[in-house]
């Protein structure tokens, strides 16, 4: 059997290339935790937090987030269709357009300040190495990098490059960066110091279950190569939850001991430590392009939900041109309101899918997604209520300006218990009552009178 699959489309992953076991999800998605990204996080998280409040709300937040991921990628490999195909079961299939545009616009979003943060660490360190930037050669290079790997195809990806290379040089340079993140700054002065302020834990671990749920719309996309339903669920939410939580420390330490207010500053600091520090981040540089192909890929994939018939080849080069053609014009400053804007949509929206898993018996047939009414409204209805609370119980206020007035004139309650498990739980709920009742409504019409 090759390896590569980059044309398998929506229908259900066949059992000859359901291939992936525990191990392969558990690298796929320990790499794919493993982002430069994801480092800068650190200065969103600190000097707002102290460090210690900080690293809890890290272990907190991925703790909750890769339940979710490990959950959501379950339910992927047990009906073996992509994300946003598989949201056609609790959503219809014209319902589940709407996260489909969503997650089109995320995963654009995503690769799009993934190239820049490449292309910015790979500038710095050409510039420190060899006295030259090129940040928009650094751009194109590496969203043609990203595009060859979607083309891979998730199976070609895992074996052909994970294995044999991404792996080894992150292990590698993840421990110099932790040596070097550590051994210079006072770690105990830095461990008793106090926030500035600004934000509460609360919002840290909403912070990090964002980042880490923004992986959910994605995540059947390559779960749905699993072998079992217990590699996907172990492999994505413990892989992701060991890199992401190793890194993000990182990040938080190299924040705090350096004084950087700005995330782009994060990747010309470590650039500037040495030599070695330099080699371990070119490593992490050139592994950060599994996060692009994951986004390009998933792009093209989600699109496919709503245009089945339009070739994968042809979505991932014109996804990856968009993203690059982005790299190149946007500008990263501070992208926070962005990412929990996104865990806004995406939180309740989990709810909703496992709700309705459950109810259908914690398995959906081929028949629960394709033959799908084209609407279920009372299971939409439950996703916007938990959009909703999210938005009243988050302080300040998500969104552009017009949004955040709206959501001010409803008298915020200001209970300081964070907007994520409150939404899901409402969303899930809710969910859950209308898919029982749904059911049954089928149950008794398909009874001979």
């Amino acid at each position: 059997m090759q390896d590569e699959t980059p044309n398998w489309g929506i229908e259900p992953v066949p059992e000859r290339l359901r291939v992936l076991g525990v191990l392969d999800q558990t690298m796929l998605w320990g790499n794919l935790g493993v982002s430069l990204l994801v480092l800068v996080i650190g200065s969103l998280l600190v000097p707002a937090l102290s460090v210690r409040d900080a690293l809890i709300a890290i272990v907190v937040g991925s703790v909750i987030g890769n339940a979710m991921l490990g959950a959501a990628g379950m339910i992927g490999a047990d009906a073996r269709v992509p994300s946003m195909v598989l949201l056609r079961a609790p959503l219809g299939r014209r319902g589940s357009f709407l996260p489909t545009g969503l997650n089109i616009t995320q995963c654009l979003g995503w690769a799009t300040f993934e190239l820049i943060i490449i292309a910015a660490a790979a500038a710095a360190l050409s510039d420190e190495i060899l006295g030259f930037r090129a940040q928009w050669a650094w751009t194109i290079f590496f969203g043609a990098a990203a595009a060859a790997l979607a083309l891979m195809g998730p199976v070609g990806f895992v074996r052909r490059f994970v294995r044999r290379f991404a792996l080894w040089a992150v292990l590698a340079s993840l421990a110099y960066l932790t040596w070097w993140a550590l051994y210079e700054p006072d770690v105990g002065a830095l461990w008793s110091a106090k926030g500035e302020g600004g934000m509460s834990v609360w919002l840290g671990i909403d912070l990090v279950i964002a980042i880490t749920v923004s992986w959910v719309p994605l995540v059947a996309d390559y779960t749905r190569f699993s072998r079992e339903r217990r590699s996907a669920l172990v492999g994505s939410g413990l892989g992701y939850f060991l890199g992401a939580t190793w890194i993000l420390a990182i990040g938080v330490f190299i924040v705090a001991g350096r004084g950087l207010s700005d995330p782009v500053d994060v990747p010309a600091a470590v650039a500037a430590g040495g030599l070695a520090a330099a080699l371990a981040l070119l490593a992490v540089t050139v592994d950060e392009t599994d996060e692009a192909f994951a986004n390009i890929y998933s792009t093209a994939v989600s699109a496919q939900n709503i245009v089945p018939w339009a070739s994968q080849r042809v979505l991932i080069v014109l996804v990856s041109a968009t993203a690059t053609l982005g790299a190149l014009t946007i500008e990263l400053r501070t992208y926070e309101t962005f990412l929990l804007l996104l865990g806004s949509f995406f939180v309740p929206l989990f709810g909703v899918l496992l709700a309705d898993w459950l109810v259908a018996g914690r398995h959906y047939r081929k028949a629960d997604i394709f033959s799908a009414p084209a609407y279920r409204p009372a299971l939409i209805a439950s996703w916007l209520i938990g959009f909703a609370l999210y938005h009243w119980l988050h302080e300040p206020p998500l969104g552009p300006s017009w949004w955040v007035d709206i959501v001010e004139e409803t008298r915020q309650p200001g209970v300081g218990i964070g907007a994520s498990l409150p939404s899901f739980a409402a969303a899930f709920c809710l969910a859950a009552i209308a898919a029982s009742v749904t059911r049954r409504q089928s149950v008794v019409a398909a009874k001979p009178s």
